[in-house]
């Protein structure tokens, strides 16, 4: 069950120019635990490096993407669109099962190699989700 926004996902020419936003003017904090700085953390079928920062009090995040090269398709994105909004990702207590049944209903389904029972994330084309790149993740909230 989608649960949450979990992030939103933009993409970044640097990690300098998206924390000048973010941080300097808009005031908002680096996510220390979700990615470490400065290494940041890694989505390998994309080649791109990922930062996250915390919406102050609030529990979404803005992810930052960080291609390494024009040819992954966020690096195209990159270079077709520029900066900017790239996906949304929603939090979920069963990635799978989502991700099952949104293709049942009709979603598109990005598929990045693997068997689908062992994904831990999931992304949908935006051509069937209203425009948007839909992603689903875990839902890291702590459980009371």
């Amino acid at each position: 069950m989608i649960t949450h926004l979990d992030h939103v996902g933009i993409v970044a020419h640097s990690l300098e120019e998206s924390l000048a936003v973010l941080v300097d003017q808009l005031g908002l904090e680096r996510d220390t635990e979700r990615t470490p700085y400065p290494k940041g953390g890694y989505f390998a079928p994309e080649r791109t490096k990922i930062f996250f920062v915390k919406v102050n009090l609030g529990e979404t995040r803005i992810e930052i993407l960080l291609p390494e090269d024009n040819e992954s398709g966020i690096g195209r994105f990159l270079e077709r669109r520029g900066a900017g909004l790239h996906h949304l990702g929603y939090g979920s207590t069963d990635v799978v099962g989502d991700t099952k049944l949104f293709m049942e209903r009709g979603l598109s389904y990005i598929d990045f190699g693997g068997p689908i029972d062992e994904i831990t994330a999931s992304f949908f084309h935006p051509k069937t989700a209203d425009g948007i790149l839909t992603e689903i993740v875990p839902d890291r909230r702590p459980q009371a």
